[in-house]
């Protein structure tokens, strides 16, 4: 339905575009021609009055019809001349090295230049665009692997499981691949974390991402700094009865490969809050992409292939002072003159002529790191990816083993009526060997746990 939509607008704006070509053609060389036309009547009707009144030698009058010919090229020719003209300077249709005025606003079109731009111009107001992350499959894409598990389910093409209309006929592929999407055992990477740094320094308005990971949260990023533009696992929602569901939940029923029905009315599909094939993107992403983006003094895009829209022409929101900042592994979201002629999008410009997009390819995690250090941040960004690794790791392995512990109990409760901590002989030796093994301080958060 969505792409529908989008094909039938871009062909109204096609056939809108074509109109205003003709009336600017018939205008154009109406205005420009309109003498030559008429010259060349009253010259035609000259010949006829010659034919008539004498019959001049064959050679004098070819000689004025080639005369006349000439005239008439030679007058379209300059007509045609202005009206390519006009149409060069009006739309850049004829005009293959055109590109739109931008005003230098950069010493240099590099990183370099970037952050002497930062420093000089007391940069506050930094919007952020991310792509994919931390090695997590596109879920969007048919070649990501993702769809190896789904050929018993007869799909009509890979992507429908992605579909509102198919998931809601037909939830269980969905969560069959769910498995494979949920942020499980995946780290924010130091992409994740000069974010974060941005914010802490004050210089953070807003980070759009196409993401759906929940990375930019577990990263420390806060909710009101963050725009997921295509949903997000960390919430669910009834179909039905539009009651909320938290991660916690989602991964529950999520990681049992079944389809979660609603605990509120008992009959409704909860769907994870990820953007489908045929749905709107969050009313935040609309209402807030009108407020930041203008107010941007510097853009920085990164891992993104800015094919998907309208995520994709969010980089000509800006005003033409905002210098952008591409991270990449290669060149994106460069200009398109289709695009740019339909009034869709303009696109990135990394020609020396420009005057504010900076191309820096490479690994985004890489690219901020250098990033980092050439704004005087190194040490910071490594201490707080250092610090918060720890951190992570500290959880997960608390985590674990109090399901560990969880279990332990468990069976040998089941295996004696008698409390496992009151009698130590109910403990199984191997049990026993397990448990002692544990470091002491792990062991009294398990108590406490």
């Amino acid at each position: 339905m969505h792409r529908t939509l989008i094909s039938c607008v871009f062909w109204q704006c096609s056939v809108y575009v074509k109109q205003c070509i003709k009336q600017l053609l018939l205008h154009e060389h109406l205005t420009l021609s309109n003498s030559a036309i008429f010259r060349t009547m009253d010259n035609k009707k000259e010949v006829e009055d010659e034919k008539k009144d004498s019959s001049s030698s064959v050679e004098e009058h070819e000689s004025s019809s080639s005369s006349l010919d000439q005239a008439e090229g030679g007058d379209s020719d300059t007509s045609m001349d202005k009206i390519r003209k006009f149409l060069e300077q009006k739309l850049h249709i004829f005009d293959n090295n055109s590109s739109d005025h931008v005003e230098k606003v950069l010493t240099e079109t590099t990183v370099d230049g970037v952050v002497e731009f930062i420093k000089t111009h007391n940069v506050k107001k930094i919007v952020t665009m991310a792509g994919a992350a931390a090695g997590i499959p596109d879920f969007r894409s048919p070649k990501s692997g993702l769809y190896h598990n789904l050929d018993k389910y007869n799909l009509p093409h890979p992507q429908a499981i992605f579909e509102l209309d198919f998931f809601k006929s037909n939830p269980e592929p969905f969560f069959v691949l769910a498995k494979e999407l949920l942020p499980e055992g995946y780290k924010p990477t130091p992409s994740h974390y000069f974010i974060r740094l941005l914010h802490e320094k004050g210089l953070l308005l807003r980070h759009y991402t196409q993401n759906i990971d929940t990375l930019e949260r577990l990263a420390g990023l806060p909710e009101e700094k963050l725009v997921e533009a295509h949903g997000t696992f960390h919430s669910g929602r009834c179909l039905d009865c539009q009651a909320s569901f938290d991660l916690p939940w989602m991964k529950e029923k999520i990681k049992k490969a079944t389809v979660p029905k609603c605990e509120e009315c008992s009959e409704g599909v909860v769907k994870p809050d990820i953007v489908f094939f045929g749905e709107m993107l969050p009313d935040r992403f609309h209402r807030l992409i009108d407020q930041d983006f203008p107010e941007a003094e510097l853009l920085i895009i990164m891992g993104s292939s800015l094919l998907v829209q309208p995520f994709a022409s969010l980089v000509d929101r800006v005003k033409r002072s905002c210098p952008r900042l591409l991270i990449n592994k290669e060149k994106v979201g460069m200009q398109d003159r289709l695009s740019r002629f339909l009034g869709i999008s303009s696109g990135m410009n990394f020609d020396s002529s420009n005057g504010r997009d900076v191309a820096l390819l490479g690994e985004c995690d890489k690219g901020c790191q250098l990033l980092a250090e050439k704004l005087g941040w190194g040490d910071e960004l490594k201490d707080l990816i250092a610090k918060e690794y720890e951190r992570l790791d500290t959880e997960t392995y608390n985590f674990t083993n109090c399901v560990f512990l969880c279990f332990f109990v468990a069976c040998n409760q089941e295996r004696s009526s008698v409390k496992l901590y009151s009698d130590s002989t109910h403990v199984s030796t191997k049990s026993r060997l397990t448990y002692d093994s544990l470091e002491a301080s792990t062991r009294s958060d398990f108590v406490q746990t």
